[in-house]
This record gives C-alpha cells, structure tokens and sequence, in this order.
C-alpha cells in the first residue's frame, strides 16, 4: 500500500539490504491520481522511497521544505505549473538531482525538448514496469557519478590548494634562504669597506621606500630592493689599496674604481635570481643625461630601480657622516637632489621624492640604527607600512 505523500519526509527512508542503505527517494509529479500511485508501487517493491506530487507547485513544495531527491519523475502536460516549467525551477534548486519527463506518445517532441534544457530522459506512457525501473537506474547511476565526480573534483581542489601553498611556502624559504646569502655578501662589503658601513641597510630601504611611492609593483620591488643592497659588491673586486685610500684618487686609480659596476654585473648576473638585480648594480652610477658611467646610459635606457637607487643613494650620501665632511641635513639634501634633476636623476623620480616627508627617511635611518642587522629586504614583504 503506497502511503500518502504527507506521511513521507526525511524520517521516512526505508532501509534495505540488511539495513546498511537507506532507499533512494524519487519524487514523482502526476495529476493523475491512477498514474503516480501505480509508479508508487512500482518503485515501492523494489526499494525505492516514493514521494508523491499531484502538480509541479506542490512538488517544489517537497523540493524546497523536504530535500534532498534522488530522482524526479515527472509528467509534462499538467495544470499550474508543467512539467517544463518545474524542470527549470529544480535545475535551480537541485541541480544535481536528474529529472526524467514521462510523456505520452504524442508530447515526444516536447519530451526532446526539454532533454535539451536538461532532463536526463523521457519516459513514454504505457510503460511497462521494467522500462520504468531500467529507466530510474540509469538515472539514478548517472546521479551517483555526477556526485563522484564533485567529490572528486572538490578534493582535487583541496589537493592542489594544498600543493600550491606548499609551494608557495618552499619558494618564499627559499627566497628568503637567497636574502640571506646575499645579508653575508653584504657584510662581507661592510668589513671591508667600514667609512661606509650601514650604507648598503639604509639606501635599500630608503630605495624600497621610493619605489613603492612611485607604484612599482611589490615583486618588482623585491628586485630593486636586491640590487640596491648589492649595489657596491663589486668592490669587493677593487684593490684594497685603492678602496681604502685615504686622500684622493689618482685617475688611474678612479677609472679602477669605476670598474666596480661591471665587476658587481659580472658576479651576479651569473645567478638565475639576481639577473634583474644584476642589471641595477651594472646601471647605479648612469647619469639621467647621459654623462655617468660606465655605459653612458640616458633617460629611460637606465633601468627604473637604477634611476630610483640613484635618488635613493645621494640622499644617504648627503645625510650620512663621511671623513671628510659632517652629515648634513635633510633641507640641503632635498634642494641638491632637485637641483640635480634632470642631469644625474630622473625628473619623475625626483618629483616623487619631493612629495615625502623628512620623517619617512629619519624613521628608516632609525629603524637601521636601532637594529643594525635586521634586514631591509624584509621590508618589501610589509612596504605598505612605509606609506604616508
């Protein structure tokens, strides 16, 4: 005996085989009393749950307040809503759920047409009830795979989501394995070269600093914020009677020096990582108007994170204690720089420049200071704190 339809909700999954499995539910949506009462027992005696619906409203009724459905079987020509327009309304509420239109021989062509908008199959009526059991496990088989599959996939996701932040965490390790190479290659200048030590912290992060002002993009930054830190290595290659010469250089001796940039490119460029760093360290000394070295680059032909540095370094130049001279201020430096622009410095550059206040850089020198050997290429990760 085929119960009503209001006796039949979530609690009324019938279990079966040894009562491991609960009995798939499979609405089905009929005006005639006779024809869904019929495929109620049909289904019902091979363990299916059956839920009846006389029309497509009070199916979406079962839909939206007693879900999920396995399988909808539906009728197409009915009063109120049709079989049509409930198939357009489950494939919003139940997507995954297949639907299958059981049609009299003259409505196929509807039939046809609503597989087209997403029916999984069409039942024609008379029916046997090995076509109508045939017919609900294919669709039901089809469902099961539908489900496999956005398990599937969903774990899929999971998994490359995982794999990606693992990754994702090996490559920022070993980035940060790389700044720390280049920490000790930087020290390693500092010991050598002690008039200008600090030097290389604080014109990196003064660099890193403009940069972002001047809306280079934080990867790009990365690699600015390398060159700039590495900027002078190439005097590692200078002979120390010549680095370390107290007065004056002789011009011999300065055109040595000058090497320097060329010996830092051909140190570095050799590393995958550092080519684009290499670059700047090979452009650091290039004049805006053609006049620097050792390449007399001008204008744009000198590489954006070299022309930044360039304003970067003069500003540490002219504010830091040499042998020679006591640091001087800020005020001065800023009226040199722009006093400069154009011929040693990039305009644009310079304009950014102009528009920041002496307390970014008195900050910066401090936060150098305060921790001497933390490193300014950590701050390319958390630049937006520099903002003002």
């Amino acid at each position: 005996m085929v119960r009503d339809p209001k006796e039949w909700g979530p609690s009324t999954l019938v279990a079966w085989s040894g009562g491991q499995l609960a009995a798939e539910r499979i609405l089905i949506v009929d005006d005639e009393p006779y024809v869904r009462t019929l495929m109620a027992a049909m289904l019902e005696k091979s363990n299916y749950a059956p839920v009846l619906a006389s029309n497509g409203l009070e199916a979406i009724e079962h839909v939206e307040h007693d879900p999920p459905y396995d399988l909808i079987l539906s009728d197409i020509v009915m009063n109120g809503l049709d079989g049509i327009g409930l198939l357009e309304r489950i494939r919003e509420l139940q997507p995954d759920t297949p639907m299958v239109m059981v049609t009299a021989i003259h409505d196929v062509a509807v039939a046809l047409s609503a597989m087209r908008k997403g029916a999984y199959d069409y039942l024609l009526k008379p029916f046997e009830k090995e076509q109508l059991l045939v017919t609900v496990r294919r669709a039901l088989d089809y469902r099961r795979l539908v489900q496999q599959n956005s398990v599937y996939r969903h774990n899929l996701e999971q998994l490359v989501s995982a794999r990606t932040e693992m990754l994702r965490q090996a490559m920022a390790d070993l980035e940060r394995s790389y700044d720390i190479t280049l920490e000790a290659l930087g020290d390693a200048l500092d010991l050598k070269d002690a008039e200008t030590e600090g030097h290389s912290r604080r014109v990196t992060a003064y660099t890193i600093a403009l940069a972002r002002h001047c809306g280079v993009e934080l990867a790009q930054t990365r690699v600015i914020a390398r060159g700039a830190f590495l900027h002078d290595i190439g005097k590692m290659a200078i002979p120390d009677a010549i680095l370390l010469k107290p007065g004056a250089l002789t011009p011999e001796e300065t055109s040595i020096m000058r090497e320097h940039c060329a010996r830092g490119y051909q140190i570095l460029r050799k590393i995958p990582f550092l080519e684009e760093a290499a670059e700047i360290v090979y452009s650091h000394q290039e004049f805006f108007n053609g006049n620097g070295y050792p390449r007399g680059l001008r204008g744009e032909e000198i590489p954006l994170g070299a022309r930044i540095f360039s304003v970067a370094d003069a500003l540490d130049a002219i504010t830091s204690d040499r042998p020679y001279r006591k640091a001087r201020s800020y005020l001065l430096a800023r009226k040199e720089i722009e006093r400069c622009a154009g011929t040693q410095f990039d305009p644009s550059v310079v304009e950014v420049f102009q528009e920041l206040p002496d307390s970014l850089w008195e900050d910066l020198r401090a936060e150098m200071t305060r921790h001497p050997r933390f490193s300014p290429l950590s701050f390319a990760g958390a630049i937006e704190d520099l903002k003002v």
